[in-house]
């Protein structure tokens, strides 16, 4: 159901199911309130108890999880991520995830067969590999720059869009927290969803 707040101080259901809004601002009249349109109807100034109407009810929640990887490789977390979006109850949203990492990233990627993540971990290591003398940055060891590298051509930020309270993931989608770095770390993302 569609939920605005009033200027009455109260929540309130116009009776109508969440589509796509656009809002305008001003009105034929010249007065200055919004009008929010839905496709082939126009949602009320005006609660059904007379109250005008300051906007729709968007809910926003943030949390980070804490990931420890064994080296380089691939860690799945669509489970956790899955488990917090639906303790959430937000049916209709957008799930943002970041890692908060240079050296580590985040993927969508194939969860049936493990060869995938292989191949990957080996093209990578064939297109950026370790020890490279045309890094000068080797603070950490011969695996840093390389891992900086391998982080820039992959994802830092991930989008997910939530249907009926549930990622909306392909079959053999799941999503990963990408190690770039030979030793273990704990890595940390952060996951904001946005959605009603």
């Amino acid at each position: 159901m569609l939920v605005v707040k009033t200027l009455c101080g109260r929540e309130e259901s116009l009776g109508l199911r969440w589509a796509p809004l656009f809002i305008r601002y001003g009105s034929s009249s010249g007065a200055g309130a919004a009008s929010v349109i839905q496709p082939g109807r126009v949602v009320p100034r005006t609660s059904k108890a007379g109250c005008p109407i300051l906007g729709l009810m968007v809910q926003q929640s943030t949390t980070a999880l804490d990931i420890d990887t064994l080296g380089r490789t691939l860690v799945e977390i669509t489970r956790p991520v899955a488990d917090w979006v639906d303790a959430q109850r937000i049916q209709t949203g957008l799930l943002t995830l970041f890692i908060r990492h240079t050296s580590a990233s985040l993927l969508i990627q194939e969860n049936a067969d493990p060869d995938v993540q292989a191949d990957l971990n080996r093209f990578l290591a064939r297109l950026v590999p370790d020890g490279d003398p045309l890094f000068r940055h080797r603070d950490e060891g011969p695996d840093d720059m390389p891992a900086h590298v391998r982080a820039a051509l992959t994802a830092v930020q991930l989008s997910v869009p939530v249907m009926n309270g549930r990622l909306t993931l392909g079959t053999w989608q799941g999503i990963y927290v990408w190690e770039h770095r030979l030793r273990p770390h704990r890595r940390q993302v952060v996951l904001h969803l946005l959605g009603e």
